[in-house]
């Protein structure tokens, strides 16, 4: 049974307009390399400094203008009303997140950003929230919109969920779960608790 939800935030529960080849360009970052990973391998502080506050401009500017995507309301309501712990876990800036929860009213106490834990794929984020919430990562679902939800997902041990928009990746076959839209999200939580609850 889901007895936690975690949430990646960008493309999942709000809007994202950021750049990604602007920014690979303004910071020298190959196509084929994480722009997070770039700007750790960087030869000097000074190089990463400069680096970083150009992807926090970025994410900053994006976050002025970010709404909710569809049937976000809806769902953290349905969430909230069943009292299923909820959190959100982004490779977003600090910033940035709490500019997009608060223009969008987003509820949720537990957000760890880039600034908290290694950026996702790696799990540490997923499992600190596991034994904050005392479950068990395999009762606890994370839906995202991106191959690194998915693989952080997968690396905590938990069930991964993709929203992928009605735009099918390549690489969705390795998620749990695969729905269009958040809509959609809420019909399949509630299904599931109908079967799963006594």
């Amino acid at each position: 049974m889901i007895q936690g939800i975690i949430f990646d935030l960008d493309g999942t529960l709000v809007e994202s307009s950021l750049d990604f080849s602007l920014i690979r360009q303004q910071i020298g970052c190959p196509d084929d390399i994480d722009v997070l990973k770039h700007v750790e391998s960087l030869g000097s502080k000074e190089l990463q400094d400069k680096a970083n506050q150009i992807i926090i401009e970025h994410e900053n500017q994006d976050a002025r203008t970010a709404k909710a995507l569809a049937g976000m309301a809806v769902l953290l309501s349905f969430i909230e009303r069943q009292q299923i712990p909820c959190a959100i876990v982004t490779r977003n800036s600090k910033a940035a997140s709490e500019l997009k929860l608060t223009q969008n009213k987003i509820n949720i106490d537990t957000v760890l950003t880039r600034e908290c834990y290694p950026a996702k794929p790696a799990p540490d984020a997923l499992i600190a929230i596991a034994t904050q919430w005392q479950i068990e990562p395999k009762h606890i679902m994370y839906v995202g919109d991106y191959l690194y939800d998915i693989q952080a997902a997968n690396n905590a041990g938990m069930i991964a969920c993709f929203i992928n928009h009605g735009i099918e990746a390549h690489y969705q076959h390795l998620s749990d779960i695969i729905v269009k839209s958040l809509d959609e999200l809420l019909t399949i939580i509630k299904q599931y608790r109908l079967k799963k609850t006594p």
